[in-house]
């Protein structure tokens, strides 16, 4: 329950909150979560916390970030800190508890109603803490996802629980529109598509034994031998013409597929030979 004439701050794990709406499904536009908790209340702050991995070249949240500090957001950023476990995998430290749990009790004095999005049970003995400070708080989190993404522990200690998929249709970003003209169509009716096309697609010509005993004479290995007796026995469709004898190696060289010198022993392979090889 939110009062018109109470104080609000918002306190955004962004990691946790990125994690519960993947598991929803949605992405979420933080122009309308701003302006959705502004018109619940009088909006004094929102934090949201994350942390940064400086090393790489990209980092997939630093657009997020430069966009939330220039649109009224307060961004509370450090390095994320790799390290090695046990077992020898690298692992990504990349939490910002202690920041948000200092930053909430220093606003306690002067807020009403906080707002947390987190569903992490480490945060109840801090929601413990406000409430006794006399600042109500709520907790915006999911119970939907497969498991729930909220703890037991932090939903039963929260004044207020606020169900993140229930707040979808007001700050979640509209669906992108497809191309115009684009051939992108639904994933059920993709896949009995593609079903129809595997059906119906031609077998793949089968090589005459004479034009694999042809190509097994050349040292070569045994996918380029394939692929040469595949494009040696194949007729070319447009042109109709009789096929000349598959069986030998001038038949070969006639088609382009090989370069025929004065031994068997000594051939090699033209472009479009290598192009056959590679096309199987």
């Amino acid at each position: 329950m939110f009062y018109r004439d109470e104080r609000l701050a918002l306190f955004i794990d962004g990691p946790n909150l990125y994690a519960a709406m993947k598991a929803l499904g949605f992405e979420i536009d933080y122009k309308l979560l701003l302006s959705e908790f502004m018109r619940r209340g009088k909006m004094v702050r929102a934090f949201y916390y994350t942390a940064i991995i400086e090393n790489e070249e990209y980092s997939a949240i630093r657009p997020l970030v430069d966009w939330l500090e220039y649109n009224g957001f307060t961004l509370v950023t450090k390095p994320a800190k790799e390290f090695i476990d046990s077992i020898g995998r690298r692992k990504i430290k990349d939490n910002m508890y202690i920041e948000l749990v200092v930053d909430a009790v220093e606003m306690a004095d002067h807020v009403d109603h906080i707002v947390l999005f987190s569903g992490n049970g480490d945060f109840a003995p801090l929601v413990a803490a406000l409430q006794r400070k006399g600042v109500r708080v709520s907790v915006v989190s999911t119970i939907c996802s497969s498991p729930p993404m909220i703890a037991k522990s932090l939903r039963r200690q929260a004044d207020n629980f606020i169900e993140l998929d229930e707040l979808k249709d007001v700050i979640a970003k509209p669906p992108r529109p497809a191309p115009v003209g684009s051939d992108i169509v639904p994933p059920v009716e993709g896949l009995e598509r593609a079903q129809e096309e595997i059906r119906h697609r031609p077998s793949p010509p089968v090589p005459s034994e004479e034009a694999l005993d042809t190509v097994n004479t050349l040292t070569l290995s045994p996918r380029m031998k394939e692929a040469l007796a595949f494009v040696a026995t194949e007729e070319p469709a447009e042109k109709k013409l009789e096929r000349p004898h598959s069986g030998s190696l001038e038949a070969l060289e006639r088609r382009g597929l090989i370069f025929l010198s004065s031994t068997v022993d000594d051939c090699s392979l033209t472009e479009k030979g290598r192009r056959a090889f590679e096309a199987i």
